[in-house]
């Protein structure tokens, strides 16, 4: 009898096996479709699928055409995990509506109906057609009957997957892996592939013919596992599901390496391959395997041979497989045995040392196995005490050297195969000394100072002296602007530094080097010089024209702070300024002040400058940018003037007040204005910054009248003050009446004079000049040319017309309202136009210390005006100012030139004005031999005939 706990355990345990151990009753999981079954069919079998699920699992029976379907009485029939299996399905037995019932102590319920019907195609009836003979271009009508069928409409089912992969697919590292899977149905199913643990597929994955085949390249671990193809339709879906599984020949992580080992040492080699599987290794030697023996052991990818001997040379092979392939990885094995050798290692012939110092002399010849050691000095046998020691690898190492131990050295190393020596010489110096060192100092900005370095040592080694700063080397052809070596002894090595700045302050180490010692000594270099620029400059407070600030002092560079300057900016500053504090100077020790004298509503920063008894810091940096707080305005425009305009109005301006002066949003401008003697002011508000004019209007201001003018300012806060007054006329009226008595005559043919009288009756308007207009008789009035005088003139001239021609004039006055009405026109001719051919035939001789100029009578054309006479113009060659001589003549008499050559045009004049000018002539000066007139009269008389009968004809041309 079983207890009541054995009860419940077994009860628990059955409940646990069950896949659902709640009882209820059955619940359709897949229930049956309609199946249209083709006669012709290969496929001998029809399955009706029910799956169900419930506990007690339920009992399932099927019907046909209502009728229980008696698995027991036939054959065909039977029924596996619900779904019903028909073998050799015929048409006139099985064809019909079936149903499937599930039963359980709760109940029983059915599903819904499915058809199996069966499809069919018979032939075509064999009759034979008579000939039907139609018209061209008519229609008609063929009949074609169908043959018995069943099902020519195919029914919708669920997929069916008849083309998958294996369940498992082994694939190798970096290949290309392909899945196929294809399934049937209707409607024509959708293939969707999947990771069975729910991963994504790899996004390298590829898929072709319509999702049919999955194609994963260069194949890793991580693709490995189970995937799934899932065929989906409208009727349900199919999953195949298959394995794909990683393998991967081995492949060399690290490989052995050719040793070459002297006898009797030991010999480690390892290799190490990854693969999957793991892979295994062995180990051969010169093709045979290797095992592990005496001295020789093996585990996996090691192999450790000790007190290696001859026998063990050889070459050997690492191998590493798996089921997948193998590798292999070789090196030899040279074993080396010799007696001692010097013959590349000899003893270094002289070892240098100071008294005092520690010396190693190097033993290292070339042996196999290792040698043992035995020193001598001399011909003496070196014994080890607390000053000479004989290390393992030879190395005889001597401390506090004397001069005792200089002397020759020999080695001597002994194996069994041998015996060598090999002899050097160690030599003891006297040590080098530092005896004036450099010492610490304090210097300014712009010194420059020296640090000594001076030592005693051994003249028969070389010295070398290297200086550091703050630990690093100077180099003296880049710094050499501040750093120099001095001293030119072989004992001294002094630093000279020039203008030593902030940045030179640190240590100083002078290092001494010879061949057998080292030694240094160092000094600081405190450096004074101006502070450095203050932090954190802060504005703690500001008002309309005050602003609180505070800072934090900088280094003050090894000399007190005494005093601090507070510089401004604003956008509309030129750079930084000074500004005006409370307290007026500020000592070193104060870190706070008030800035005063700002103006309202400007955007400030600061900045504060330190300064010590050795100069002025670098400033700090910026503060943040504050607004002052707005307040009334003071400043006033300036220049207020105004005038002119048109009749009736009243001008007013004005230079506009900077930005900087508002003192506040909204500024503006009150132009304030009444007529001179008035008691009333007229105002009014231009509400823009950028106003400097106004202009009234009124048909009651009389031309030219004074007012009284002053503009004042305002802004958000209020109003502030005016300008002071001042006088302004109106606008005038242009001038009423004309100029009188008008009268114009030629000067030339280019030029016309022309004269006028002031009007005889008194103008409304101030007149403040002329203006003249003219035109030529040929042109349109509307295009004449204009010229203006100013004040009281009333005549002008009239320059650049036409000769010959007839000219039209007037003259009307004008003022700052406009221009009066015109006079009367006149008119004027101007004069015929000068010759314009230029003398000719231009000839010159010399005679009495004068030049004679000849040439031919210039005659005028028709329309030109008649020659009056002729202009010569003559200057120096090495002068700009022209003479001239006019003459009714063809010819003139010059002084002879001593000593420059004459430069000379001639030129014709009339009526009309100058003619046209001969090319420049050059007359050369009269040689110093002749010039000198030193001597008898007769004799220079003489010359000066003999030079009177020389006649130069010159052309324009040829004499220049």
């Amino acid at each position: 009898m079983r207890l009541p706990w054995e009860l419940l355990v077994l009860q628990s345990f059955m409940l646990c096996l069950a896949d659902d151990y709640t009882l209820h009753g059955p619940i359709f999981i897949q229930e049956p479709s309609h199946v249209m079954f083709p006669l012709d069919s290969e496929e001998k079998k029809v399955k009706l699928s029910c799956e169900v699920k419930g506990n007690p699992k339920p009992h399932i029976r099927w019907k046909l055409n209502g009728t229980d379907v008696d698995i027991g009485m036939d054959f065909r029939y039977s029924v596996v995990e619900g779904s019903l299996l028909i073998n050799n399905p015929n048409k006139t037995q099985d064809a019909g509506t079936y149903q499937c019932r599930a039963t359980n102590s709760f109940g029983t319920i059915v599903s819904r109906e499915a058809k199996l019907q069966f499809a069919y195609l018979e032939n075509f009836k064999t009759r034979t057609r008579s000939t039907v003979s139609v018209r061209q271009g008519q229609g008609m009508v063929l009949l074609c009957g169908p043959p018995a069928h069943s099902g020519g409409v195919m029914g919708e089912y669920e997929p069916k997957i008849e083309v998958q992969f294996p369940e498992t697919v082994p694939t190798a590292k970096g290949t290309t892996v392909k899945l196929e899977c294809f399934a049937l149905g209707n409607p024509v199913p959708t293939i969707i592939w999947r990771r069975a643990d729910g991963k994504p597929i790899a996004r390298k994955a590829r898929r072709h013919k319509s999702n049919g085949i999955l194609e994963i390249p260069n194949f890793q671990q991580e693709d490995a596992g189970w995937y799934e193809c899932v065929a989906e339709n409208s009727r349900g879906k199919n999953i195949a599901r298959g394995q794909l599984t990683f393998f991967a020949q081995p492949n060399w992580i690290q490989k052995i390496n050719d040793i070459h080992v002297a006898i009797e040492e030991n010999v480690f080699w390892e290799c190490k391959a990854n693969g999957r599987p793991k892979p295994t290794y062995r180990w051969l030697k010169n093709g045979e395997p290797l095992l592990t023996r005496d001295r020789i052991h093996i585990e996996q990818g090691t192999l450790n041979i000790t007190i290696v001997n001859l026998s063990d040379a050889g070459m050997y092979q690492c191998v590493a497989e798996n089921k997948h392939g193998v590798i292999f990885s070789s090196a030899e094995l040279s074993v080396i045995a010799v007696g001692p050798d010097f013959s590349r290692t000899l003893l270094k012939k002289v070892t240098l040392v100071k008294v005092g110092g520690e010396v190693v002399i190097e033993c290292k010849p070339k042996a196999s196995p290792k040698p043992v050691y035995t020193w001598k000095k001399g011909r003496d046998i070196l014994r080890e005490n607390e000053r000479i020691t004989i290390s393992e690898d030879g190395s005889l190492r001597i401390i506090n050297v004397t001069k005792s131990d200089a002397g020759s050295y020999t080695c001597i190393a002994t194996n069994h195969f041998g015996t060598a020596s090999s002899t050097g010489n160690l030599v003891v110096k006297d040590p080098t000394r530092v005896m004036v060192p450099p010492s610490s100092m304090d210097v300014t900005v712009g010194e420059s100072i020296v640090l000594p370095c001076q030592v005693t040592h051994d003249h028969s080694l070389n010295i070398v002296f290297t200086w550091s700063f703050n630990g690093h080397l100077i180099d003296f052809d880049k710094d050499g602007d501040h750093f120099e070596r001095v001293g030119g002894q072989d004992s001294a090595g002094d630093l000279m530094i020039r203008n030593i700045q902030l940045k030179h302050a640190g240590k100083y180490v002078c290092m001494v080097q010879t061949s057998v010692d080292k030694l240094s000594a160092a000094a600081d270099l405190i450096v004074r010089g101006p502070p450095g620029p203050p932090e954190a400059v802060t504005i703690d407070e500001i008002t309309d024209t005050t602003a609180q600030l505070s800072w934090r002092p900088g280094p003050d560079n090894h000399s007190p702070i005494t005093t601090y300057v507070i510089q401004a900016r604003t956008p509309f500053s030129v750079g930084w300024q000074a500004v005006n504090t409370v307290p007026e100077l500020i000592d070193g020790k104060t870190f706070t002040a008030t800035v005063v004298g700002l103006n309202p509503w400007v955007e400030y920063e600061f900045r504060t400058v330190a300064a010590n008894m050795i100069g002025i810091g670098e400033p700090s940096q910026p503060s943040e940018k504050r607004r002052t707080e707005e307040a009334l305005p003071e400043v006033t425009p300036a220049n207020v003037s105004g005038g002119g305009g048109s009749k009736s109005e009243l001008v007013i301006t004005w230079e506009t007040v900077p930005e900087e002066l508002q003192n506040g949003r909204g500024f503006g401008y009150v132009v304030a204005f009444r007529p001179y003697g008035k008691m009333i002011w007229m105002l009014t508000v231009l509400a823009s910054a950028d106003a400097s004019r106004y202009v009234f209007r009124n048909e009651s201001v009389h031309p030219f009248s004074p007012f009284e003018v002053k503009v004042g300012v305002f802004n958000n806060k209020g109003e502030g003050p005016f300008s002071p007054t001042t006088v302004v006329y109106s606008a005038e009226e242009e001038p009423t009446k004309a100029p009188a008595n008008i009268f114009a005559r030629s000067l030339s043919a280019t030029d016309v004079e022309v004269f006028w009288a002031s009007p005889m009756e008194k103008n409304r308007g101030r007149i403040q000049g002329y203006e003249v207009k003219y035109w030529r008789h040929d042109d349109k009035e509307e295009n004449a040319r204009k010229i203006r005088t100013i004040g009281n003139q009333t005549s002008t001239k009239i320059t650049n017309l036409k000769g010959s021609a007839l000219y039209h004039l007037a003259v009307k006055a004008y003022n700052s309202a406009g221009t009066g009405p015109s006079s009367a026109t006149v008119n004027v001719t101007t004069r015929k136009p000068p010759p314009s051919q230029p003398p000719g035939n231009i000839i010159w001789n010399s005679s009495d210390s004068k030049i004679i100029l000849n040439w031919d009578q210039v005659k005028a054309l028709d329309n030109e005006s008649e020659v009056k006479g002729y202009k010569v113009l003559y200057r120096w060659s090495r002068q700009s100012s022209t003479s001239v001589i006019e003459t009714n003549k063809t010819s003139v008499e010059l002084s002879l030139p001593f000593d420059e050559d004459y430069i000379i045009e001639i030129k014709p004049f009339s009526d009309g004005g100058d003619g046209s000018s001969s090319e420049q002539i050059r007359i050369p000066k009269i040689s110093n031999a002749y010039a000198r007139g030193a001597g008898p009269s007769t004799s220079n008389a003489c010359t000066l005939s003999a030079i009177s009968t020389i006649m130069i004809s010159l052309t324009a041309r040829s004499s220049l």
